[in-house]
């Protein structure tokens, strides 16, 4: 019990000297040059994901053109998930250790790199190798790092639900663009397009991204406190960050909320065809209609949600629609439905990724502001990793409503949990 007090006290202090500092400290960049990096990251993650979301809408068609077939295919994603849920803590980790602008610049020579060998795929040999640099193409963490760091503890919610601007963005123009020029140009064509942004994207982060974006007197008052390893690989340090007061609870909550909301949209493209009975056009529209709520959620709304109440009351109010959205799911009998649903759906799933991204943050010394950003990003591909396995085994056990009695239960054993224990550490008065 007492060294809970002590390491609960020795957390508040931390969050204190963290304002202090950012109020006097203005030596690496002022407040001016701030708010020029930072637009000009938002600029730079809405290219980068816009040319993203253009190979996500042709790699299928290529794949089926090579003569890839279903199990092959799945292949290919999986590959994709475990390469991406490796690299992510790796990187957030390089990050720290020299600087967004290296980390930047890492994660766009593999998105051209990418596109390079995609443009050249003619086997599925190639194709297979096209995958290989996802393993350090981490644009969206490394806009978050950025912006992290350039941005107060009180301001990051805001600043981090923009992005989700950016994200919407790349969907609705990434998929809508690939496909036409796919279609009038060949199944090709996109990934010179691409290629040519991801290369936009390089220069733009050595013309306009500073080299250290971490200011240099948190840095000080940070490194001699906390031991650090000199190795990006290193298991030790990120189960340090782990085993931190807070970190494991805030984590497994980020985990496990959306999980079965997660298996559910991996196994959408088969859900829409035998159940809501889409075609492939109708289908498209639907994930439209989800971009354009997740832009609308984190660029306007969560951002002004935090100015008036604490972490804790958004983080419970997320586990609670989650909870309604999941017994909504077990229910639901058609797309109508689904689609009424996915409104509190989508606001859950951008709330709870903001926040828990946010309270990490704000449980680490600045100096790993990067690597826990990193180990966030992982829980995607994660979900992407096992998704299509317990979720075709609950789809095809269970039906679709199987999906929603798992959020249901799982946000309740949340809701009780965080109720029942302190979550966050350093709950934030009401702004």
């Amino acid at each position: 019990m007492n060294l809970d007090i002590h390491l609960e006290r020795e957390q508040q202090n931390l969050e204190r000297r963290e304002e202090s500092l950012w109020k006097h400290d203005t030596k690496s960049v002022d407040v001016t040059s701030r708010q020029w990096v930072i637009r000009a990251t938002y600029l730079i993650t809405t290219i980068g994901l816009t040319c993203l979301f253009m190979q996500f809408g042709i790699v299928p068609y290529l794949a089926t053109s090579l003569g890839l077939d279903a199990v092959g295919f799945g292949y290919l994603q999986t590959l994709f998930g475990v390469l991406q849920l490796l690299g992510s803590p790796i990187f957030g980790r390089f990050s720290d250790q020299f600087g967004a602008r290296a980390a930047l610049t890492l994660s766009y020579v593999a998105s051209s790199l990418v596109f390079l060998l995609l443009s050249m795929s003619t086997n599925v040999l190639l194709l297979f190798l096209s995958r290989i640099p996802f393993v350090f193409m981490h644009a969206l963490p490394g806009a978050q790092i950025v912006i992290t760091d350039l941005t107060t503890p009180a301001e990051h919610a805001d600043a981090l639900g923009k992005l989700g601007l950016c994200f919407g963005i790349g969907i609705i123009i990434g998929s809508s663009l690939g496909g036409s020029l796919a279609t009038k140009f060949g199944i090709y064509f996109p990934c010179y397009v691409a290629l040519i942004g991801e290369l936009t994207c390089l220069l733009m982060v050595l013309l306009f991204i500073p080299a250290q974006t971490k200011s240099q007197t948190k840095e000080n008052a940070t490194q001699h406190s906390i031991p650090q390893s000199s190795s990006v690989f290193s298991l030790k340090e990120i189960t340090r960050l782990l085993t931190l007061p807070g970190i494991m609870d805030i984590f497994l909550i980020k985990v496990l909320s959306g999980l079965p909301v997660g298996l559910f949209l991996i196994m959408f493209s088969i859900i829409a065809i035998n159940f809501f009975d889409l075609e492939a056009a109708q289908a498209g529209y639907l994930m439209s209609y989800f971009g354009v709520l997740q832009m609308v959620f984190q660029g306007l709304v969560i951002g002004r949600l935090t100015h008036h109440y604490a972490e804790r009351t958004l983080l419970m109010l997320s586990v609670s629609v989650f909870g309604g959205v999941g017994l909504a799911m077990a229910l639901m009998t058609n797309v109508f439905q689904y689609c009424i649903i996915a409104f509190p759906m989508v606001f859950a799933f951008c709330t709870l990724g903001i926040i828990t991204d946010v309270l990490l943050t704000k449980s680490v010394p600045p100096s790993d502001t990067g690597a826990i950003l990193g180990i966030s990003a992982s829980v995607i591909p994660l979900t992407r990793a096992i998704g299509p396995t317990i979720g075709g085994f609950l789809y095809g056990r269970f039906g679709v409503s199987s999906f929603g009695y798992l959020q249901l239960i799982i946000s309740v054993a949340l809701f009780l949990y965080i109720s029942k224990k302190k979550i966050p550490l350093n709950e934030d008065k009401v702004r």
